[in-house]
């Protein structure tokens, strides 16, 4: 063999371990599938994350599908035991996780939470038949109330803030399909959720029945925010349902899609940019998606940015704020 043969024979040996290199690190960064963890039928999340889904599927090119679940809590504990890829979470949720305070994980923290997009603000809401005479959180006294399921946002947090406030109301914990379908029914005597607007079951409720939505008093919203630092003032614009003849006062928390830490970079970053360069096609799917835009991730104070995802808002122009700055995974 001559010493040019010789040459070529080593140029193209190296050639082809950087090819076979690369072919394994595509493999690792672009798994075969990816689930994302939800919530239950007839609210929001499951809907959106059905958006999400096809996005990603198509886009990105990895076969994505949803995973029904009680809802953000279980979503971290799918995401910290791998039985899930991304996971839809409310702020509150992900705040105690990351504290060590979220009761579904026992007190161990999870520091590997990452974020790669907001979502959208879930409103805290109520609905009643007009002949329950309910038309305030004061009027729960002793009345059969669904509040979705236990390990849901509105489970959770109404659970908290109602015996916060000293309402002794006999709480019921199921799908919030299920529950509409109950307060139609006359077994429930109100309904009290968490989710994004307009949310299907109350928009069906007030398409087929005689019902009331409302919203909180300042005092009320005034000794949530108080108490709960990850919780925002919002109000539900008139025109969102029917029924109410102005806008309502409320108290609402962010969702995040997010990841592990351990996610490849470049697939974290496709994600982001997929979903957030398909917004009107997100719209298409639910109209709460209007807020899934890249200048709201600064509605996100504490969970730091997964690399990829930091890269796409760099791209576009958005300064990232100290709190929010990516972490090495395990800090």
């Amino acid at each position: 063999m001559t010493r040019l043969q010789s040459r070529f024979l080593l140029c193209a040996t190296a050639a082809a371990v950087a090819f076979a290199s690369s072919l394994t690190a595509t493999a690792q960064e672009r798994p075969s599938s990816l689930t994302i963890s939800t919530a239950s039928p007839g609210g929001v999340y499951a809907i959106y994350g059905e958006g999400v889904a096809q996005v990603v599927s198509d886009v990105v090119g990895v076969p994505t599908s949803t995973r029904q679940t009680q809802g953000p809590a279980q979503n971290l504990v799918l995401l910290q035991s791998n039985q899930a890829e991304l996971a839809m979470v409310t702020s509150g949720p992900a705040y105690e996780a990351m504290n060590g305070e979220l009761s579904l994980m026992g007190g161990q923290k999870y520091g590997d939470l990452r974020a790669l997009f907001v979502m959208y603000p879930t409103p805290f809401q109520m609905i009643a038949p007009v002949s329950a005479e309910v038309s305030a959180i004061k009027d729960f006294n002793g009345k059969r109330l669904g509040a979705g399921p236990r390990a849901g946002t509105g489970g959770e947090y109404w659970t908290r803030w109602l015996a916060d406030m000293e309402i002794d109301a006999n709480l019921q914990y199921g799908g919030i399909g299920d529950q509409a379908s109950q307060l139609a029914d006359g077994r429930l005597d109100a309904i009290v959720t968490a989710g994004g607007i307009p949310h299907p079951s109350l928009s069906e409720l007030e398409n087929t029945q005689d019902v009331v939505i409302f919203g909180m008093t300042d005092e009320v919203q005034a000794e949530i925010l108080e108490q709960n630092p990850y919780a925002v003032e919002f109000t539900i614009p008139q025109g969102t349902y029917e029924t109410p003849q102005g806008e309502l006062q409320t108290v609402a928390m962010w969702n995040f899609m997010t990841v592990d830490a351990g996610m490849s970079e470049e697939l974290a970053y496709e994600i982001t940019k997929a979903v957030l360069e398909n917004n009107e096609r997100m719209r298409s799917t639910h109209s709460a998606a209007k807020d899934t835009l890249a200048e709201n991730i600064l509605n996100n104070t504490f969970i730091p940015l997964h690399p990829g995802a930091a890269r796409y808002y760099k791209e576009v122009g958005i300064e990232i704020p100290d709190d929010i700055q990516p972490q090495q995974e395990g800090e």
